[in-house]
């Protein structure tokens, strides 16, 4: 920091900013190296918005968020898609999809675990339980009995990830430092299904599951 002309007998030197600012100087105004930078502010919102999904009973709509945040409608959903992957509904979507498998393990009827992950009515979640779950409710929370579930690892920046997919569609994505891990984690989850390891035929899955994680911005492509 430098006082009042940037010539070298008027500049002064300090250890840290905090230093600086004892011995009576101030931060610039216009590059503002007090506050975050606009990348760590916009993920702080987005964070924020994230916690504000998760803890809602019902998914709060897109003015809700945006206005949770401070951000406009338009503004906050293109940083929210640039950051997860997803749009703010389809996050809600897979937050109460991951609720429902939880609530699966442990609740005493599937009726029950449907309404524990916030969905008002049987029928409105077994619409979509395909794409939620690859199968339906029952055959989740019975351990995938009598189910034909495919499934393949492979690698990328984060580590392993094992992509699983039965009859009515992806039924699992783990992701891991062991490869052998992934697959007992699959064994538990589903201990009375038909697991069929990876063929040449569903490799190009994974390569898809893979791209979409390296690069989320792009979208996961639909499945031909």
């Amino acid at each position: 920091m430098c006082g009042s002309a940037c010539q070298p007998e008027n500049v002064q030197f300090y250890r840290t900013r905090e230093d600086a600012e004892k011995a009576g100087f101030r931060p610039c105004k216009r590059c503002k190296p007090d506050q975050a930078s606009p990348a760590d502010q916009h993920a702080e919102k987005i964070a924020s918005a994230c916690r504000l999904i998760e803890s809602a009973e019902t998914p709060p709509s897109l003015e809700t968020l945006a206005q949770h945040v401070g951000l406009s409608t338009g503004h906050f959903h293109r940083l929210f898609n640039a950051a997860t992957g997803l749009t703010p509904k389809g996050y809600a979507a897979a937050h109460r999809a991951n609720l429902v498998r939880k609530s699966l393990n442990r609740s005493g009827t599937v009726t029950s675990a449907i309404y524990d992950a916030g969905y008002n009515s049987n029928s409105r979640f077994c619409e979509t339980s395909n794409q939620k779950l690859g199968m339906t409710p029952s055959t989740y929370r019975a351990g995938g009995s009598q189910a034909d579930i495919r499934f393949a690892v492979g690698e990328c920046s984060l580590g392993s990830i094992l992509v699983a997919q039965s009859g009515r569609g992806i039924c699992a994505i783990f992701l891991g430092d062991d490869p052998n891990s992934l697959v007992r984690e699959l064994q538990d989850q589903f201990p009375k299904a038909n697991l069929i390891g990876g063929d040449a035929g569903f490799e190009w899955l994974v390569a898809r599951v893979v791209g979409f994680v390296e690069a989320p911005v792009l979208g996961l492509c639909p499945m031909n």
